[in-house]
């Protein structure tokens, strides 16, 4: 559960931009959004390998 303290004469609206920044890096849409469908581990390590691979030729084409 996230808290937010709002202090005296704080905007609104900027009590809830604080809200919602703290909310994106808590990363729970993320999480929920993972959690709806099953993914094979197989699938996981696939994309996982893919993802390195990406990573490592960004890595190589900046050193060219």
């Amino acid at each position: 559960m996230l808290i937010i303290p709002v202090k005296d004469g704080e905007n609104i609206d900027r009590a809830l931009k604080r809200f919602k920044r703290k909310f994106d890096r808590t990363g729970t849409m993320r999480q929920l959004r993972s959690r709806q469908a099953f993914t094979k581990p197989s699938v996981k390590k696939r994309a996982q390998m893919q993802k390195a691979q990406y990573i490592q030729n960004l890595r190589d084409q900046e050193e060219i």
